[in-house]
């Protein structure tokens, strides 16, 4: 129940105030945060921390991610530029998740990858028309986030804690707001939508490296209460950035 209200919540706030805004939301862990809640309760809080070395590669790899939209965005449709950012996020998985590198260093080539994918995104002409929302695009959202939650809490046990973590960082939601800004508005608002997302995975890569190092420490409860802060507190102080389209 929490993980459909959460990405309804964060939809209908970036219809709101726009497509950087909706995907500044959509960079908080909402669903990966939530995974990684679900695995502590039932596979115990070292399998939910080991998962947090799997989010941050995660974040590169979103970083890789975005970088190829916004590439490929310009030079041709959504299908083609979404099939090559999908590969350039399963690329950097594959390469970087049987590594197994420290907290630490994960955390530090996340910031370096976002800042780095930020600098190269492209900027283009404005959007050709204002979409026109359709009702059953935030139901379907939240019916899709909830069946990859479940799914993901269920394979866990066959998948282990750092691939499992990997993969509930995949972009989906974002993946589906940049493709509608695509095609009803053109490339420069799905551009936008991932610029937005940027900013927000540093709260993202945040969250999993505090997670990770307190929660066999400290506690399930604390662990996730600091986490939390620690993003909140990265996500507003990336909101100017957002807003002022930098």
């Amino acid at each position: 129940m929490l993980t459909p209200a959460l990405i309804g919540t964060a939809s209908v706030a970036g219809r709101r105030w726009g497509q950087g805004v909706s995907g500044w939301l959509v960079g908080l862990p909402l669903t990966s945060g939530p995974v990684a809640f679900f695995l502590a309760l039932e596979q115990g809080v070292s399998f939910a921390g080991a998962s947090a070395g799997g989010a941050l590669t995660g974040a590169i790899a979103e970083a890789a991610f975005c970088l190829a939209y916004g590439r490929l965005a310009f030079r041709g449709r959504w299908p083609a530029a979404l099939l090559g950012s999908c590969a350039a996020f399963g690329l950097v998985a594959l390469v970087l998740q049987p590594l197994a590198l420290p907290l630490a260093w994960l955390f530090a080539g996340a910031v370096g990858a976002l800042v780095l994918a930020r600098s190269l995104m492209p900027r283009g002409s404005r959007a050709r028309a204002a979409a026109v929302p359709n009702r059953w695009d935030i139901p379907a959202r939240m019916a899709v986030t909830t069946a990859l939650v479940l799914l993901l809490t269920s394979a866990a046990p066959v998948l282990g804690p750092r691939l499992a973590g990997l993969l509930a960082t995949f972009p989906l939601y974002a993946a589906v707001l940049t493709v509608f800004a695509h095609h009803v508005e053109g490339p420069a608002p799905a551009v936008e939508v991932l610029r937005g997302l940027l900013l927000g995975l540093f709260g993202f890569a945040g969250f999993f490296l505090v997670l990770g190092l307190l929660i066999e420490r400290a506690g399930l409860a604390t662990a996730f209460g600091a986490a939390t802060a620690v993003a909140l507190a990265l996500q507003a102080g990336s909101l100017a950035l957002v807003l002022g389209r930098k």
